[in-house]
């Protein structure tokens, strides 16, 4: 059984099972659902992810489509995002919530205009294996991204190049990649 959660406020955003086509609003504190379950997809679901303002809801699935959902009204906005040829496995918004980045099985991240709905440039390809997570800085600048091939890389937002070396020496796949707050160091 696999369990996503994205939590903005009182909202909570859960989906179990893994072959799980609907995404349920449930309201954090009271345990209760909210709402009908965001549906529309052939695949599973496999990311969520709230908007930072919390209007809009990400969700990246098995049919290799991300769809953007309307938190109140639970609508999806507009058509899917469409390029990636493989299942997605992340995705993150921007700081100031006006990009979407996707990772998927076909090796590739992908930047998304929200309002638009077009993608951002080309797919940044550098990772060798399924890119299992996405993280924007705090800034908005760089994009990290983490995946099966054992590395992390990180990526200029504007230019779509990778920043340096890939970050190597981990054993197994990296499935989530986080960026610290401004000031925050790990030692």
């Amino acid at each position: 059984m696999r369990r996503l959660f994205a939590t903005f406020g009182v909202l909570l955003i859960v989906v179990a099972g893994c072959s799980s086509q609907a995404a349920r609003h449930n309201h954090a504190q009271a345990g209760q659902q909210i709402g009908e379950p965001l549906g529309g997809t052939t695949g599973a679901f496999q990311s969520v992810a709230f908007s930072p303002d919390g209007r809009v809801l990400a969700s990246g699935s098995y049919d290799k489509t991300v769809r953007l959902w309307d938190v109140r009204t639970h609508k999806q906005v507009g058509q899917p995002l469409r390029g990636d040829t493989g299942p997605i496995e992340s995705v993150a918004f921007s700081p100031d919530g006006r990009m979407l980045a996707s990772g998927s099985d076909d090796k590739t991240v992908r930047l998304w205009d929200v309002r638009t709905h077009r993608e951002l440039g080309a797919p940044l390809r550098r990772h060798t294996d399924i890119v299992f997570s996405v993280a924007f800085s705090p800034d908005g600048r760089i994009i990290a991204s983490g995946s099966a091939d054992k590395t992390i890389r990180l990526w200029d937002v504007r230019t779509h190049r990778q920043l340096g070396a890939q970050l190597r020496g981990h054993s197994d796949f990296v499935k989530r990649t986080r960026h610290a707050r401004r000031g925050q160091e790990f030692r």
